[in-house]
């Protein structure tokens, strides 16, 4: 094996997508998923997990909280990591396609293992359309990268806020979404981007989809006039009042983009 080997675009495209859905804690060369990936790129654990912590040099969000990675990012690093935020819904959906490829296991996999779950069986992609129906090939194609986009964004989210909502920290994964904070109808640009991201738990992410809840400008949550029409409500309380004003929780990777928040504020929120 050739440990000094250049990285191609697809282990670095690989090797990103791996950044994105893994914990912070876990990019280390003893990670179980690291192992395997890095065994099927022909390369050695701590080959792989030191480059995993060069885009941690290149993470905003890891600097703000103080995390400088590794020194020795590469152009190529660079460049892999500007494609990513240029284009999200592209470079998304590739990676995930090189992923799985490569390891040969479903995006679910990861994400159940990432949250120590057993993996749950998939239901027949067969029966959600009906037997007589012909479908073009054309469309299950995009039915099948809409899927993996959606998948892909889910663990990105997910992972980055430590598999906890971020306005209660639930961390049961049944009851978590990764919201989005401009629609998914509204700007096709953003679908897949993590800044675009918030994990909140199913109630949560039902309120602040309706614009019952919002965030201002210092990330304090903020309850609708509409909301409070319905106060006092034990549930209600329990569920929002005792959480108003209070700062969200921030993520380890891909903060939450500031004029996506204004956007939810000004264009979803009911108002205060």
């Amino acid at each position: 094996m050739n440990l000094r080997k250049p990285w191609t675009r697809d282990e670095l495209i690989i090797a990103m997508n791996l950044y994105c859905k893994l914990p912070f804690g876990q990019i280390n060369h003893k990670t179980p998923i690291i192992i395997e990936v890095a065994e099927k790129l022909g390369r050695t654990p701590s080959s792989l997990a030191m480059k995993l912590s060069n885009f941690v040099s290149l993470d905003p969000a890891q600097q703000a909280r103080g995390i400088r990675g590794l020194s020795g990012v590469s152009k190529a690093d660079r460049k892999i990591w500007g494609e990513f935020e240029a284009n999200w819904e592209q470079l998304g959906i590739e990676s995930e396609e090189r992923f799985q490829a490569l390891v040969g296991f479903e995006f679910s996999t990861l994400n159940q293992w990432l949250i120590q779950q057993k993996p749950k069986p998939s239901k027949p992609t067969s029966t959600q359309y009906p037997p007589t129906r012909s479908i073009e090939a054309t469309e299950v194609q995009i039915t099948t990268k809409i899927r993996i986009g959606q998948n892909f964004f889910r663990q990105m989210v997910l992972s980055s806020y430590g598999n906890r909502c971020c306005i209660t920290e639930n961390p049961i994964p049944e009851l978590l979404i990764a919201s989005h904070i401009i629609p998914w109808r509204e700007q096709s640009e953003h679908r897949l981007n993590p800044h675009n991201g918030l994990c909140l738990a199913r109630t949560h992410d039902a309120a602040f989809d309706r614009g019952l809840i919002t965030f201002d400008e210092n990330n304090r949550l903020l309850l609708s006039h509409y909301l409070q029409k319905f106060l006092p409500e034990k549930t209600l309380e329990s569920n929002f009042v005792v959480y108003a004003g209070s700062q969200l929780r921030l993520p380890d990777k891909f903060y939450p983009e500031p004029d996506f928040l204004r956007f939810h504020r000004e264009q979803i929120f009911l108002g205060a």
